[in-house]
């Protein structure tokens, strides 16, 4: 069955990448969501006025992916410990959540970080937000595939990366 979720985890070019390469991805797209402004650019959000997050729209498979192991590898990805904030990227845009398109994604998504919080495999507990998907707005046509286009489909420097933590017991 295939399945749509958007997944906020600072700028949204790594996190496209990442997910891209993962096995049960059909496509990912980056975007906007969130936010109080219809049709935004990016110099828009870039402002932190408009409330919207950079966000990747992920349709996956989920006889491939499930929805628990493609969560397990979002909070990999990033750290959802910090708010408004992943590495040198500061802003509200790059706060890390998570919207839903149905309400068993919510309750597993839910249920995943209060696993993570209770066997404190953060040194902070994730703050990550869970919330029903609102619109979500299309990036600029430059934004999509950044790494592809930018490293012509050779590998480059990521600005995210997957941390090394402890997730099969979730």
């Amino acid at each position: 069955m295939i399945e749509v979720i958007h997944l906020g985890a600072g700028c949204f070019w790594g996190v496209e990448e990442l997910l891209r390469r993962k096995d049960g991805i059909i496509r990912a797209h980056s975007g906007y969501m969130g936010g109080h402004l219809e049709n935004p650019t990016y110099q828009d959000i870039c402002t932190g006025r408009t409330g919207h997050a950079e966000v990747v729209y992920v349709e996956y498979d989920t006889d491939v992916l499930s929805l628990k192991e493609l969560l397990k590898y979002f909070f990999k990805l990033h750290d959802p410990t910090t708010p408004n904030r992943q590495g040198v990227d500061i802003g509200t845009q790059y706060r890390s959540v998570i919207y839903c398109t149905n309400e068993t994604q919510i309750k597993i998504a839910k249920d995943i970080i209060q696993k993570i919080n209770g066997l404190k495999i953060y040194n902070n507990p994730v703050i990550t937000e869970v919330i029903f998907g609102e619109k979500f707005y299309m990036a600029e046509d430059y934004h999509q595939e950044y790494y592809l286009k930018k490293y012509a489909g050779a590998d480059g420097p990521l600005c995210h990366f997957l941390r090394d933590i402890d997730l099969d017991s979730i």
